[in-house]
């Protein structure tokens, strides 16, 4: 992608990558209802059930089996846009911000952000498109919650979906991404941002400049305060993530109790999901195994291989096979230089 010099150029630029994808979800929201016993430290005069916006995009046909897309802690609904579109003539996506990314509301407070919270919220967002059973693609922090919810209602989860993420999370990985992620960032001109988040998704894996480009303008938005883009999250929300995270996450209880078919998704690289911790979760009859090559922690899950894999899976097209290596498909088309259709201007903000 060519240097962009100025925010001008790179909402032009903006308008027509994220413009291939005009019209084909609608962004929707619903009311997550925090609930008293997720409050443990308000002053209990001063606990009160509230409400806040979740923000989904819903892709594809309402009556379609149900694919619920949850990503990790600094992750956005728009992350899978290229998997949705590409799923969403077999299925209906419907990809999630948790509360306090994206287009999602703040909690009240910073001791409101956990994971049972983002537990419940996938249990509401479940409630709130039906109540009927859906498939769960959780990447990295959207996994572990994934595995809690299996565990917990399992008559509410026809699959599960693993993109790079077990039971089991070291806790010098955990703290060595929070120290990271917790910290406050203004990006004063375009080429700066797109390089330094650029160097923050070095180990999705292979993709092009349009994947990475769409990924970082939804994840920022720009801030008249601060004269520069700044991330589209609540950073309370990863100083929570940063005091969790100075333990191991431990869920090996929760998952012995799954029983639904599972798809692992491991990059080969990764340093969350480890070779001892795949063979202690057991591949076989439930489990399938999927290894991405030249990707670490998370794959982007945008490329076409990949995806037609999983969509395979979901279809049980070859159901016999239980592991495999996917090799990377040919970069998709570059779009920015090309006359496109405009987005609109509301998504551009």
């Amino acid at each position: 992608m060519r240097v962009l010099k100025n925010w001008d150029e790179y909402i032009a630029v903006a308008s027509k990558v994220i413009g291939r994808f005009h019209g084909e979800f609608q962004l929707c929201h619903f009311e997550y209802e925090h609930p008293i016993r997720l409050q443990p430290q308000t002053v209990r005069r001063l606990q009160r059930r509230y409400r806040v916006s979740v923000a989904y995009t819903d892709w594809g046909r309402p009556d379609a089996p149900l694919v619920v897309c949850c990503g990790g802690v600094a992750n956005v609904a728009a992350r899978f846009n290229y998997l949705a579109s590409d799923l969403c003539k077999h299925f209906r996506i419907v990809c999630m911000d948790w509360v306090g990314r994206g287009r999602s509301g703040w909690l009240a407070t910073e001791d409101d952000y956990s994971m049972a919270t983002y537990v419940e919220q996938l249990r509401q967002m479940l409630e709130h498109l039906g109540g009927g059973q859906a498939t769960i693609l959780g990447s990295s922090l959207g996994g572990n919650v994934a595995i809690e919810l299996a565990a917990r209602y399992p008559k509410r989860i026809d699959r599960l979906i693993l993109n790079d993420i077990g039971p089991f999370v070291p806790a010098r990985r955990r703290r060595r991404r929070a120290d990271t992620l917790a910290r406050h960032y203004v990006f004063r001109d375009p080429a700066d941002m797109l390089r330094r988040v650029g160097a923050s998704q070095k180990n999705d894996g292979p993709v092009s400049d349009d994947v990475r480009f769409n990924l970082t303008f939804h994840q920022t938005r720009w801030s008249d305060e601060e004269g520069g883009r700044v991330y589209r999250h609540d950073v309370r929300a990863l100083q929570a993530y940063r005091r969790d995270a100075q333990t191991s996450l431990r869920q090996w209880g929760q998952w012995a109790k799954i029983r639904c078919p599972i798809l692992l998704i491991h990059g080969m690289e990764s340093d969350v999901l480890s070779q001892s911790t795949i063979r202690r979760m057991s591949p076989g009859e439930r489990l399938t195994l999927m290894h991405l090559p030249d990707t670490g922690h998370t794959p982007m899950l945008a490329d076409r291989n990949q995806i037609s894999f999983v969509r395979d899976w979901l279809l049980d097209i070859g159901a016999a096979e239980r592991e495999w290596s996917v090799l990377h498909a040919l970069p998709r088309q570059r779009h920015p230089w090309v006359p496109l259709k405009f987005a609109p201007l509301n998504v551009l903000q």
